[in-house]
């Protein structure tokens, strides 16, 4: 790793997404060698003078030709790609990356092919001392950190870890991303053909490493409830599929810490039944439509496509409330809450900076973990909560949610 020409490279940097992260890293990153990588030239000059970094290296690379990406991982410490869908578009630089000790990260959200390269993949990694960490972005770091923090709260407090952990979404602000919705559709389109995809989504313990028996939890919640704990109705969060399972990854990666037996939810807090009702009605009926290539077709022309995105505006004046609430003891009497708050649009400001310090501390902090397929919890921990601080994201411990 000494001999890396790059300390980072950020690979997709003409991509919507990219840009953003390209932005954050040109006037935070100081001493740090970084390059930015794409298959275009002339959009990756184009961003570079757009940046006032006329020196900034450049790579050229196509996520299809294995020469070139084997190049721009040989040279870097640290591979963060905003490029996908990945199941598409990341394999063949997932696994090159774990061949050549290249540490990554990226934002996939996509379960199926998470659990598809899982297996294949890691040993690889494992061998060459490579940290790959997927979901570095709004899913699934506040879900997985939150997660995190309350259990070394709780440990700290009552002396054990706690068996069960609720997730909630709260209030927010933003744009809707195109790269999700381009994943969304791809994973329904992959179902289509092969049931199998469904199947694998649907189980809440898909990203449990191979061999390890499956916990107690049940698929996540797609209807309306209430919470007397959080003293809201909730209804389905659209990110809970894929952060569900993170969470439990996180436990299993550290060896079951929390318990075989641990149980996680999540779901999205509601100002009323009404509004619970409404968003469990649009979330299947999102969902139902996507399954079926003729309604499948209506919905792409009134969502964003991939590298389309709000607006600066919108971005800057975004917000997210995301809380974690820890309980154990025999009537629940142990509990307590962590709250995480976000500046900007979740999905594009935030997310774009979390990605980003992700990828910093792969490259500059002294990790606990060798080499693997990790979650952003397992990997990076402390050391992430700390640098996320930075960009306006935080972690509170409360005994009670205000």
């Amino acid at each position: 790793m000494s001999n890396r020409t790059f300390d980072l490279v950020l690979y997709g940097a003409t991509g919507f997404t990219g840009q953003l992260v390209a932005e954050y890293l040109a006037g935070h990153v100081g001493t740090v060698r970084w390059a930015i990588a794409g298959r275009s030239q002339s959009k990756l000059e184009e961003l570079r003078s757009a940046l006032g970094q006329p020196a900034l290296p450049i790579l050229i690379a196509d996520s299809d030709d294995a020469n070139a990406l084997t190049t721009m991982a040989q040279q870097a410490r640290v591979v963060i790609t905003t490029v996908g869908p990945y199941a598409r578009h990341g394999s063949l630089l997932l696994e090159t990356c774990a061949r050549e000790g290249t540490h990554y990260c990226d934002l996939t959200g996509e379960a199926q092919w998470m659990a598809e390269v899982y297996e294949r993949i890691d040993p690889i990694a494992k061998a060459s001392g490579a940290r790959l960490v997927h979901c570095c972005g709004f899913d699934s770091i506040p879900s997985d950190l939150s997660v995190y923090v309350a259990q070394e709260a709780f440990k700290s407090r009552f002396g054990y870890y706690a068996p069960a952990v609720s997730g909630r979404m709260g209030p927010y602000s933003g744009g809707v991303s195109g790269g999700t919705v381009a994943s969304m559709m791809l994973v329904t389109e992959q179902i289509s053909k092969d049931p199998s995809i469904r199947e694998r989504l649907m189980n809440p313990y898909s990203l449990y490493p191979p061999g390890m028996a499956a916990g107690q939890d049940k698929s996540d919640q797609m209807g309306a409830a209430w919470d007397a704990a959080f003293n809201s109705w909730t209804g389905p969060f659209v990110m809970a599929g894929i952060n569900t399972k993170v969470v439990r990854r996180s436990n299993a990666l550290a060896g079951l810490p929390y318990g075989a037996d641990f149980r996680y939810d999540e779901s999205q807090l509601a100002k009323g039944r009404f509004a619970a009702l409404s968003t469990a009605v649009a979330t299947g009926g999102f969902m139902a439509s996507a399954f079926f290539s003729p309604t499948r077709a209506i919905l792409k022309r009134f969502l964003p496509d991939p590298g389309e995105g709000p607006d600066a505006a919108t971005r800057e004046n975004g917000h997210f409330e995301f809380w974690a609430r820890a309980v154990g003891g025999d009537d629940g009497q142990d509990s307590l809450f962590v709250k995480v708050t976000g500046k900007r649009d979740p999905g594009y400001g935030a997310t774009s900076r979390m990605l980003a310090q992700a990828g910093l501390c792969l490259a500059q902090d002294e990790l606990q973990v060798g080499g693997g397929i990790w979650t952003p919890a397992s990997a990076l921990g402390d050391a992430l909560v700390k640098r996320l601080a930075e960009v306006d994201v935080r972690f509170e411990v409360m005994d009670q949610r205000s």
